[in-house]
């Protein structure tokens, strides 16, 4: 049997700089993916099959199958090499859905990479990163999961800074909110590109860097998603949390704290005075190995 970890990706800040004729807008973020989230397994089988379990499967659980991410990926691979998937998929679904941290996305990936390891590819074999594409603009950044800069539609990517190791904690109030309907939601002025491309020596130096950036489709989740200014208002309110934010499109957020005790502290107080929410102490950039 072969495993991977499909890390929560974050948007650590998120600019919306402009909006092409057919309706995509133009994007400045950096991502990081924190030490949480999904876990795949694959195993031989006599054909494609995809299971899944775990404390967030029920949200997916009347999702036609061959429309999963992880379903989709494999039988892109098989395609582009001549070969039949015949596989077991295992997904143990930990992360909330449809939650601004590319759950289905760094799935996806986590599928490309243990097929590619099934059948024997390097790991920057070109089918990888095509299919990848193919499967969503955010997908192929996740399929190595490491610190980078988004730019374009989402799908011009490039290397990230060096990041200080940074406690957190997530929060996700367990409503969906699904990426295209806050994208149309939103309204204003465009923001200017912000790149943040000089490496990062400590956590102080990050949020003062983050604080000269920002979110740009927050206030349209939160029209969405009241449940988000609740959840960013309870962040702040935590005794040494640095700055809270939302993540990609919503609805999770993430508090930074100076260390782990903090954090850890910060998420017992969050979860008792919020029970029904989704808090998890975290923690990024992530180096355990996929």
């Amino acid at each position: 049997m072969l495993a991977t970890h499909a890390p929560a990706k974050m948007n650590l800040y998120l600019h919306v700089t402009g909006r092409r004729e057919d309706g995509y807008h133009f994007l400045d973020s950096l991502v990081a993916f924190a030490n949480v989230g999904d876990e795949l397994t694959l195993e031989p089988a006599d054909s494609l099959i995809f299971e899944m379990k775990g404390p967030m499967a029920a949200a997916l659980s009347g999702e036609d199958p061959d429309k999963n991410l992880i379903v989709r990926a494999a039988r892109l691979l098989g395609e582009a090499l001549g070969k039949a998937p015949n596989v077991k998929f295992v997904l143990t679904k930990n992360l909330p859905v449809a939650s601004g941290i590319g759950g289905g996305s760094t799935d996806a990936a986590a599928a490309l990479r243990l097929l590619g390891r099934f059948w024997g590819l390097p790991e920057n074999d070109p089918h990888l990163y095509i299919c990848a594409a193919k499967l969503g603009q955010d997908v192929p950044c996740c399929l190595a999961a490491e610190t980078c800069t988004f730019k374009g539609i989402g799908d011009e990517m490039g290397p990230g800074p060096a990041l200080p190791h940074t406690d957190i904690v997530l929060v996700n109030p367990r409503q969906a909110l699904p990426t295209p309907a806050v994208f149309k939601k939103r309204e204003g002025a465009f923001q200017p590109p912000a790149p943040l491309l000089a490496d990062i020596a400590d956590v102080a130096s990050l949020v003062a860097a983050l604080a000269t950036r920002q979110n740009g489709l927050t206030e349209a989740a939160i029209a969405l998603c009241p449940s988000i200014d609740d959840v960013l208002t309870a962040l702040a309110s935590q005794k040494d949390c640095l700055l809270s934010r939302m993540s990609g499109s919503g609805a999770t957020c993430f508090g930074i704290f100076p260390d782990r005790s903090a954090a850890r502290q910060a998420a017992v107080q969050l979860y008792e005075a919020h029970p029904t929410w989704w808090v998890v102490p975290a923690f990024w950039p992530d180096s355990s190995a996929l």
